[in-house]
């Protein structure tokens, strides 16, 4: 699969809570992280999600937020990922920030050059990656 989502994580699905319109559909991972989508109950159908399916999770760049010590914040967002930054990539107005999860897996987050300078992203710095769940997007073969 082809897509400009920089970020897509390969799992299957571990739950889906269905509500009157949505359902909250969690992928795990092959890397064991968990990642929570909100997607119409017609999506889920369409799509044939069930419990162990297999299904891809894929995240645009320019959604995630980064920061220190989310994983103890109170937030609002469903998905909070932490790991160690790999890689920082300045430019001159944004800056590509690679974020390294405990399973292997990467997260890419787009930020504002002076973000990333304000919280101090340097590779080895431990961050976290934070997004809604209705900024999922789950997809499968």
């Amino acid at each position: 699969m082809k897509t400009s989502a920089r970020n897509q994580f390969q799992g299957n699905i571990a739950a889906i809570t269905k509500g009157a319109v949505n359902s909250e559909v969690t992928l795990k991972a092959a890397g064991g992280a968990e990642i929570v989508a909100i997607i119409t109950n017609e999506s889920v159908e369409r799509l044939g999600l069930a419990v162990g399916k297999p299904a891809y999770a894929l995240i645009k760049a320019t959604w995630i937020v980064l920061g220190k010590n989310l994983d103890q914040a109170r937030l609002s967002t469903r998905n909070v990922l932490c790991g160690t930054v790999e890689s920082v990539h300045d430019g001159t107005v944004n800056a590509e920030v690679i974020l390294k999860l405990a399973g292997g897996e990467t997260i890419t987050a787009i930020l504002t050059e002076t973000s990333a300078h304000a919280l101090g992203l340097a590779a080895g710095e431990p961050a976290c990656a934070a997004f809604k769940a209705s900024h999922v997007i789950l997809a499968v073969d």
